[in-house]
C-alpha cells in the first residue's frame, strides 16, 4: 500500500514539474519584428510664374533706359498679359505699360503678369526700386583752355555750360550763339558732343 501511495506522488510530482515548465515556456514574451517606416519628402511646387528683377541702368547723356517685364513661368502656363506700372515720387510715369522709357532718376516699378493655367486666371505682382544713372561722360580729347570765341580747326562744335553747369548745349556754325559763345570744350562733330553729354541748342 505504501508503495502504490510512493508511486502515485511520484507522478503527481512530475506532472507539476511538466505542467510548470510549459507554463513558464509560454509566458515569454512575444517580440515584434520592427516595422520600416518610409518618409517621402514632400516636393515644394515651383510657382507657376515667377516675375525676375529688373535692376538698376545706366545712360549716356540724354538718353534714356528701355525697360521690360521680365519674368519665367512653368509648363502648360499662358501667359495673357505682362505691364510696367512706374513712378517716380508720387508721378505716375507709366500705367499698366508693356514697356517704359526712364530718364535718370529713382523709380517704384510694379510688374502685373496675368496668366491663365488649368482654365483658372491669376495675377502676380512685385514692386522693386530701379534707379537710373547717367554714364560719366568720355571728354573728347581736346584742350579746354585757351580757346576765346574760338575753336581750333577741326572741332567745329562748341560746347558750353550755361548758369549752374545743370544745362550743357552744343552750338553749330549756323547757330543763333555760335559767334558769342564761349566754349568750354570743342568737337569734331555733333555725334561727339551728345556723348559728352551735350544736347544741342535750340537756336
Amino acid at each position: 500500500m505504501n508503495k502504490i501511495l510512493q508511486r502515485a506522488l511520484v507522478v503527481l510530482a512530475s506532472g507539476a514539474l511538466v505542467f510548470s515548465g510549459a507554463s513558464v515556456a509560454t509566458a515569454q514574451p512575444q517580440v515584434a519584428a520592427p516595422t520600416a517606416i518610409s518618409v517621402i519628402a514632400a516636393k515644394k511646387a515651383a510657382p507657376a510664374v515667377s516675375i525676375k528683377k529688373i535692376g538698376n541702368k545706366s545712360v549716356s547723356g540724354s538718353a534714356k533706359a528701355t525697360i521690360k517685364p521680365i519674368y519665367s513661368k512653368a509648363k502648360n502656363v499662358k501667359v495673357k498679359s505682362a505691364t510696367l506700372t512706374v513712378k517716380k515720387g508720387s508721378k505716375t510715369v507709366a500705367k499698366n505699360k508693356s514697356s517704359a522709357k526712364l530718364s535718370a532718376g529713382t523709380y517704384k516699378v510694379t510688374t502685373s503678369v496675368k496668366y491663365q493655367l488649368k482654365g483658372k486666371t491669376s495675377t502676380v505682382k512685385k514692386t522693386e526700386t530701379v534707379k537710373v544713372t547717367k554714364k560719366a561722360a568720355k571728354k573728347t580729347p581736346v584742350s579746354k583752355k585757351g580757346y576765346g570765341y574760338k575753336c581750333p580747326a577741326g572741332y567745329p562744335v562748341k560746347g558750353n555750360r550755361t548758369g549752374s553747369k545743370k544745362e550743357w548745349k552744343y552750338h553749330v556754325k549756323d547757330g543763333a550763339f555760335y559767334d558769342r559763345t564761349k566754349p568750354e570744350e570743342c568737337f569734331k562733330n555733333t555725334s561727339d558732343a551728345r556723348k559728352a553729354g551735350y544736347r544741342a541748342s535750340k537756336r
